[in-house]
């Protein structure tokens, strides 16, 4: 993965998506009742480089946001970029896998996750939603994004590809998982690249 000067690392994948996911971000999280300068805390799982808490954070700073990731190497690399956009409303990035309880958080006005559970093993898909259910509160929003099979069926011949060495997920699959976790669907987003944002309420 290319780096910068300093410890940024940089995913291509990240920078031409950033963007369309904020734009998805700004509608969704007032269902959780963000809406600045009101404030809450969003709590990102599994934050790669760092970019998109970077990016989301700049473009909407009256929010508190949590990066975390399982992977403790990634760290250096996320707390650098927000460094580097000098951002006063990102807390130290924090090791957290979504199948190891307890969470080193133990509460959350809004979840996003990004490109997670089409890596991971179903049983974090799972550990995701008891934990959203937990964290939480009734009106809290968890933001998802990813490619995901619908009624079966990729969305695009590249993502069939994509799953023959991947685990692209059923949305059918997910989204029933997540109501027996008391969420529910608000809204499914198409977005560039044949992925999904998939925006669900805590009810």
């Amino acid at each position: 993965m290319p780096e910068t000067e300093d410890e940024r690392q940089i995913a291509p994948a990240a920078e031409r998506n950033k963007g369309p996911i904020l734009d998805v971000l700004r509608r969704a999280l007032p269902h959780a009742g963000l809406v600045l300068p009101h404030g809450g805390l969003v709590l990102e799982i599994a934050s790669g480089t760092g970019q998109h808490v970077a990016h989301f954070a700049a473009h909407l700073p009256g929010l508190i946001w949590q990066p975390s990731d399982p992977n403790t190497a990634c760290h250096a690399s996320i707390n650098a970029w927000v460094r580097d956009a000098d951002l006063a409303n990102v807390r130290p990035a924090l090791a957290l896998d979504v199948t190891h309880e307890p969470w080193p958080v133990d509460r959350a006005d809004a979840i996003v996750c990004i490109n997670m559970i089409h890596i991971s093993p179903w049983a974090a898909t799972e550990a995701l939603m008891q934990g959203a259910e937990r964290l939480l509160p009734p009106g809290g929003v968890l933001c998802l994004y990813g490619p995901y099979k619908r009624g079966g069926q990729h969305t695009a011949p590249s993502n069939a590809e994509f799953d023959a060495s991947l685990q692209a997920r059923n949305l059918e699959d997910v989204l029933d998982l997540a109501a027996r976790h008391g969420l529910d669907l608000v809204e499914v987003v198409e977005m560039p690249a044949n992925n999904l944002s998939v925006i669900l309420w805590r009810r």
